[in-house]
């Protein structure tokens, strides 16, 4: 069972990202609040749900977060600083539009640069572990996974509305034989 909170004292939100590892598309991190003692018997790590426990589960969270927050950074910006920078940098502007400032940050993940006046903690594999973390983790995902879709429309070779962009044996074989788009990220290894 995941845990509805960190430390019960303050306002946490949950930081994820998905994307990082894709040869195309940006990198999209969410930031979640959610109830203090929220429980929900079906959330955790969006890697370890279907897709449609996905969908069902982003409804949920929409709907009993006390806030939450989308953000992207793009290929190109990925290609200029690099894809950890720019993961940090999505989760930064997730937190920036949160509606309700949150007073604790728990991060995916083992590092994290500060965010100003805010503290954080960094939890390896926290989206098996937090509810805020592993909500965060699944409107990251599937908000993602409905732009590589929107995207597949017009770049169809590559097979985006399956693989999201990631580095697939047919995403690699239509870069070679289609070469790279507008939407991929230049630096990566293809």
């Amino acid at each position: 069972m995941l845990k509805s909170f960190y430390n019960e004292n303050f306002i946490e939100a949950g930081l994820d990202e998905a994307g990082r590892g894709c040869l195309a598309g940006p990198v999209v991190a969410a930031a979640v609040i959610l109830p203090k003692y929220y429980t929900h018997t079906l959330l955790n790590d969006s890697k370890q749900l279907t897709k449609s426990q996905r969908e069902t589960l982003r409804k949920d969270i929409l709907n009993d977060a006390i806030a939450w927050e989308i953000a992207e950074v793009s290929n190109q910006e990925i290609d200029e600083i690099n894809i950890l920078k720019a993961s940090m940098k999505a989760m930064h502007l997730a937190t920036d539009k949160l509606k309700v400032r949150p007073e604790h940050l728990l991060i995916d993940g083992n590092r994290f640069p500060n965010y100003p006046q805010i503290p954080h903690t960094c939890i390896v594999k926290g989206d098996t572990k937090f509810l805020s973390i592993a909500a965060a983790s699944i409107l990251a995902k599937t908000y993602r996974d409905d732009l590589m879709e929107e995207l597949a429309k017009s770049f169809p070779e590559y097979g985006w509305e399956h693989n999201a962009g990631y580095p697939t044996p047919k995403h690699r074989k239509a870069i070679k034989e289609f070469g790279v788009t507008i939407h991929h990220r230049l630096t990566f290894r293809m």
